[in-house]
């Protein structure tokens, strides 16, 4: 594969030199292209860097600080689940653009002691005490809700789904596990460079959008001097007290504590329908995750919906139909298979991924026939110009952080965690430091629809965990940010491993794909989708004549050279015989694999 790896290292230097900056908010962060192309390596792709390795742990996140944070839990006696507990909520301070307890959190555990996987789904839902009937009316016409205020706002879910993963795995009591963040945020913190970009882009977003919320508190907390730049030493007191609260009171003081009268009082001063006894009555469930054999003895698990997660599982289930080994990795017909596996498989996301309380989820959709049906509708030459959802017979019941950790007894936490789009909505509750998600965004007004907004439900939910067995053992955690890049993402490392060879750091540099568009979870049931080709955005690491011939093929394509789009994987594998750890982390963000 040398050759192939050259080959990309010299299209990227290329088109690192034609390709201009794209014209968006992130572009003037970025410093203008220097003439001057990648370096050599000894071994592997010129373009990527070494694994790291360990024996007796290991931490992959978005932030060096919060990586380490992670180490000195294990070395302090903690395991895994404790390490991935305080490196998240570090990164709740340190990357405030993808994460906090103001969100979500899904997580995917396996305990050597059982030899089992458990999935934890820390979703919140909506009020219990407002109709659809009664948003729509909040929503004066419009057909979709908001980015921005009270209406998109869920229930968190993170800090209960932080005492349920400790309660039953971990070790140190968690005033020691949140001690560092509560330290960091009082003395304060380098804000790091992509993060940095970040809160720039986002103080952007929310000043144009201001007159729709109130942003008094988010300015407060974290722009009072403007966005912190990089480099700049950043403090969040009122999250050191909030954390504070919950080291010592427990998940009540988040869900039944005075905590919960702060938010509560404050969701209600913005026109929040959530009360009291919303937060009192959340909890976190769990769930088991599903597999499913891709080739050479690896499998694939995903947690169910409410999360997209089984849409990677799916198109690993068409994708292994075809031999893509066969040809480059850089080539047309590679990037085509990928790219129509996913329209086939959103198109079934679109229509059956939701809250399973609600609309019961379809497992015929996980079946190597079902995967092999739908395999047929793809057409080698050309793109389809659109994809219907499948007709299984039920048989009953955007920014983010990735990270994963594992302990030298071979437990291993494969965590993921978000605010959804940008920082969340907007709103912030007094003196608490943290920002309310707006995942609720994501529901649909189509009453018909099984992700359609209800009192009580879970919305349709994009962040993923992974974790990957080979044959039959615990192999590796795995992790990808960034809306429906996420299950693409997961598909796409598992063909760099399995497929091309590639090592776990490379197969998480080399350029990837991005297709956007087609049928969503939001859009009513009838009618044509508002765009059902969607549009392929790769890196330039994709080569240029690859591109043209997926024009030719009836793709629309765009070259995207910032990375955002496509970026957040961190992934630790454990080798069953010798217990050594290898560890990769995503070069488009500022984070570290390490370990000791």
């Amino acid at each position: 594969m040398k050759r192939t790896f050259a080959a990309l290292a010299a299209t990227i230097a290329s088109l690192a030199l034609a390709t201009p900056l794209a014209a968006d908010d992130h572009a003037s962060a970025r410093p203008v292209a220097e003439q001057i192309g990648a370096g050599g390596r000894p071994i592997g792709a010129d373009w990527s860097r070494s694994p790291v390795h360990a024996q007796h742990g290991m931490a992959a996140t978005a932030h060096p600080l919060a990586t380490q944070i992670a180490l000195d839990i294990l070395k302090a006696g903690g395991n895994a689940v404790d390490a991935a507990i305080a490196a998240n909520a570090a990164l709740g301070l340190m990357e405030p653009t993808g994460n906090g307890i103001g969100g979500d959190i899904f997580v995917i555990i396996y305990d050597p002691k059982t030899d089992k996987l458990y999935g934890l789904n820390g979703s919140g839902h909506s009020p219990k005490n407002q109709t659809l009937e009664q948003l729509k009316e909040k929503l004066g016409g419009a057909d979709s809700l908001p980015a921005f205020g009270p209406l998109p706002i869920t229930i968190p879910g993170t800090v209960d789904g932080w005492f349920e993963m400790h309660n039953r795995f971990g070790q140190l009591p968690m005033a020691d596990v949140l001690a560092p963040t509560i330290k960091y945020a009082r003395e304060g913190h380098p804000v790091a460079p992509v993060i940095g970009m970040y809160l720039a882009s986002a103080l952007r977003n929310f000043e144009r959008n201001s007159s729709k919320f109130d942003f008094s508190n988010a300015r407060a907390t974290w722009f009072a001097n403007g966005a912190p730049e990089a480099g700049e030493i950043f403090k969040n007191p009122d999250l050191a007290n909030t954390l504070e609260r919950i080291a010592q009171n427990g998940r009540d003081e988040f869900y039944r504590g005075e905590s919960t009268k702060i938010m509560v009082d404050y969701l209600q001063r913005q026109g929040s329908a959530f009360t009291l006894e919303d937060f009192a009555e959340h909890r976190s469930e769990w769930v088991d995750p599903a597999c499913v054999h891709y080739r050479k003895g690896y499998e694939l698990c995903e947690l169910p919906p409410n999360t997209q997660g089984f849409a990677a599982l799916q198109m690993v289930n068409i994708l292994k139909n075809v031999d893509l080994a066969q040809w480059e990795r850089g080539s047309p017909e590679v990037i085509h298979y990928i790219t129509e596996a996913k329209r086939i498989a959103y198109a079934d996301v679109a229509k059956f991924y939701a809250d399973p309380d609600y609309a019961p989820f379809p497992m015929e959709l996980l079946s190597d026939e079902y995967g092999k049906a739908r395999f047929e509708l793809i057409d080698p030459d050309k793109a389809t110009p659109e994809f219907g959802p499948g007709e299984p017979k039920l048989e009953g019941p955007g920014d983010t952080t990735y990270m994963t950790v594992v302990d030298g007894d071979g437990l291993m936490v494969s965590l993921i965690q978000s605010n959804y789009r940008g920082m969340g909505g907007g709103l912030t509750p007094d003196g608490m430091g943290f920002m309310f998600q707006d995942r609720g965004e994501l529901y649909s007004l189509d009453p018909a629809h099984a992700n359609a907004y209800a009192p009580g439900k879970r919305p349709f939910h994009t962040i993923i965990p992974a974790f990957v067995k080979k044959d039959g053992k615990p192999y590796m955690t795995l992790g990808l940010m960034g809306g429906g890049m996420q299950p693409q993402g997961h598909v796409q490392v598992l063909i760099n491993l399995v497929d091309y060879g590639m090592n776990l750091q490379e197969a998480g540099d080399a350029a990837r794909l991005n297709h956007d568009g087609g049928r969503q979870p939001t859009e009513a049931t009838s009618g044509p989708s508002a765009d059902p080709l969607g549009t392929l955005f790769v890196e330039p690491g994709i080569p240029a004549a690859t591109v043209e011939a997926l024009k030719k093929m009836g793709h629309k394509v765009e070259v995207i050279d910032n990375g955002i789009m496509f970026g957040g994987y961190q992934a630790i594998a454990r080798d069953p015989e010798t217990g050594v750890l290898t560890g990769a982390t995503e070069m488009r963000k500022d984070g570290q694999a390490q370990g000791y």
